[in-house]
């Protein structure tokens, strides 16, 4: 058997910047074994492969694995997949009006409109499947500094402690008062999974960014899916409304903002968050990226 792949930078306009993402087309054939497998070999922090749609009226479906196990979803498999789709599928309409892709994916139907922008690079923006939902409350400051390699001073700025959300997949989300604790930041082994629980990954923020027209730095540190530190996080950015909602209590209103990720990792990436408040209450969510094709190939099966 012989399957195409292709492998893109994901939330940059940039080759060798951003989340590198592999996608298996045509992978109907496989099993769930073969394409944990695949990932492994990849050895990135997510492959997609991409199979026929189960309703014909969607774009196609999505399995998203990382090295040691399957996500029901994951923000940069679905900008890259979408990307990929639209430019191999439709690349005239890329420029005109832009093309709609819905991907089915295991937490359910993913809508994204994908665009040529003025630049020429191509974005995609999709809405959260799910809003954001706090989860069981985040383990105590200390006990996450202590996994973190940093101390208690370091945890926490303005309003903001630290909290759990999923929009989809749980993230403990870790607020810092400087970019130089986020450097600093290193898991310990032996602390780091218990401190995580059955959350996917520490994701740590400040509002101490390294581009001025940023609103929050990031890193995530995963948690028992075959990787250690993620350059751009799609689904805990989505996560992250619930975090801004929480803890900045924003006017009703659209609000649009760039978290900037990967930079400690030489792999710069831009999200670009969205949100709806309606009556003080969050009630949509869109995460936005652009991607770039790096390199295609088959592979021999």
């Amino acid at each position: 058997m012989r399957l195409r792949f292709f492998t893109l930078d994901v939330f940059t306009t940039h080759r060798f910047a951003g989340n590198p993402l592999a996608v298996v087309l045509g992978a109907d054939g496989l099993d769930v074994a073969t394409m944990q497998n695949i990932a492994r070999e990849f050895a990135l922090s997510e492959t997609v492969f991409v199979l026929e749609p189960r309703d014909p009226v969607n774009t196609a479906r999505l399995r998203i694995f990382t090295p040691a196990r399957e996500l029901p979803f994951a923000g940069h498999p679905t900008i890259g997949a979408a990307i990929l789709l639209a430019t191999q599928r439709a690349p005239e309409m890329l420029t005109r009006n832009g093309i709609v892709i819905a991907l089915e994916e295991e937490v359910g139907l993913v809508r994204c409109d994908v665009v040529r922008d003025a630049s020429r690079a191509v974005l995609a923006r999709f809405a959260a499947p799910r809003l954001p939902l706090p989860g069981a409350p985040a383990p105590e400051a200390e006990a996450l500094a202590r996994a973190l390699g940093l101390s208690g001073a370091d945890i926490g700025f303005a309003r903001h402690i630290p909290s759990r959300f999923s929009a989809g997949v749980e993230f403990v989300f870790i607020p810092l008062s400087s970019r130089s604790a986020l450097d600093r930041a290193r898991p310990d082994p032996a602390l780091f999974p218990a401190a995580m629980g059955e959350a996917v990954g520490a994701y740590l923020y400040t509002s101490d960014t390294v581009e001025p027209a940023s609103a929050v730095c990031a890193r995530m540190f995963a948690n028992g899916v075959g990787i250690g530190e993620d350059p751009a996080t799609g689904s805990a950015a989505a996560a992250f409304a619930g975090v801004a909602h929480a803890f900045e209590a924003p006017e009703d209103g659209e609000h649009e903002f760039v978290i900037e990720q990967g930079y400690a990792m030489g792999r710069p990436s831009r999200i670009i968050l969205g949100s709806r408040i309606e009556a003080g209450r969050l009630v949509a969510v869109t995460v936005a990226g652009h991607a770039v094709e790096m390199q295609r190939g088959e592979l021999e099966l």
